[in-house]
């Protein structure tokens, strides 16, 4: 079974000669394109133009940016600690307003900086090495999380999805074959990025499992024809109510499935943001409206027609079946014990 390019972070965002690259995915699967970063203000561009997506890899990359900043500040000749400590948290904020709806990068970066020793020199490598163990770290927790969701499929499953839900889908389904469970899969589009039809389908047919494409507006027809027996995506912020941020759509599906009645789950990796007590408090990030108007660099509209882009939307927590976590399957309104779940 071929192992989808998506499957490991550092597949897709690497450093080479001190330099950050990015593949873009925003030209997935057609073509493999590099993006070089020389500095965190091109890493920050990046992240908002969407050549990185994916909350866990937005994290990674915008670590990246902040070990290229310390690089930087490094080379100041007599450069003093606070002064390097005050320019790199000047640089987190920065990278942390790209993407204000996600929570993971922030977390992240304030934890690189926050275990800084600010007495040696070596700011920059401490980065790094802190950024390896996040990474490792981060692909025992998305395989743990695939295999709890593995549990939750059944022999003859159509599973649906939305956007790109990460490599714990992937486990989930390699995971599902071994066990000679079979299963299918169907992806919407995702528009106007197409994450479902570039990543999802793409990473999904290189598994060697069924997959099938469908337009964002196709899915409460195919679950009302019994096409679809459970859904699942990926949340870019769970709450502590219970209450999940995901890709834009995501909310219009669980009131689809749970209208007919279909387990909705969500792949909630390392938690909720212990911060957030609610879904309303989260911003919602609103996007160039000419990301709607515009595809592939055509306008699709009449110039006089205006663009409206919330890229996330929130989705209460009644809706859904179960939280899929590293830890456990969790209820949504119990999403408190994440913490006291053994890891």
């Amino acid at each position: 079974m071929k192992e989808p390019l998506l499957m490991y972070t550092n597949n897709t965002v690497f450093l080479r000669d001190e330099l950050l690259i990015i593949l873009d995915r925003r030209r997935f699967p057609h073509e493999v394109i590099e993006v070089v970063c020389h500095d965190y203000e091109e890493v920050a561009k990046s992240i908002e133009d969407m050549v990185v997506q994916g909350a866990g890899d937005i994290a990674i990359t915008a670590g990246y940016g902040l070990y290229l900043a310390a690089r930087y500040v490094e080379s100041i000749a007599g450069i003093k600690s606070d002064e390097a400590q005050e320019y790199l948290v000047k640089v987190r904020e920065r990278l942390e307003n790209t993407r204000p709806t996600g929570y993971h990068m922030k977390v992240l970066l304030r934890r690189l900086i926050d275990q800084v020793d600010w007495k040696q020199p070596n700011w920059s490598e401490q980065i790094l090495k802190r950024i390896d163990k996040i990474i490792k770290k981060a692909e025992t927790r998305c395989e743990l999380t695939g295999k709890w969701a593995e549990t939750l499929v059944e022999d003859g499953d159509c599973i649906l999805t939305h956007c790109f839900p990460g490599p714990a889908l992937l486990y989930m389904l390699r995971l599902a074959r071994e066990h000679d469970k079979r299963i299918q899969l169907m992806a919407t589009e995702t528009r106007p990025y197409l994450q479902g039809a570039r990543l999802t389908a793409w990473s999904v047919s290189e598994l060697g499992i069924p997959v099938t494409l469908i337009n964002d507006n196709m899915a409460a027809y195919c679950m009302s024809q019994g096409m679809i027996a459970k859904v699942f995506t990926a949340a870019d912020r769970i709450a502590l109510d219970g209450t999940v941020v995901n890709k834009v759509g995501t909310f219009q599906l669980a009131i689809a499935a749970h209208h007919h009645q279909l387990p909705f789950y969500i792949f909630g990796y390392g938690g909720p943001d212990k911060k957030c007590q609610r879904g309303e408090d989260i911003p919602i990030e609103l996007r160039n409206p000419n990301e709607v108007l515009f595809f592939n660099g055509i306008n699709i509209s009449s110039k006089k027609v205006k663009g409206f882009y919330p890229a996330f939307d929130c989705t209460p927590p009644q809706l859904l079946a179960g939280i899929i976590t590293d830890r456990g399957i969790i209820r949504p309104d119990e999403i408190q014990i994440y913490w006291s779940l053994p890891f």
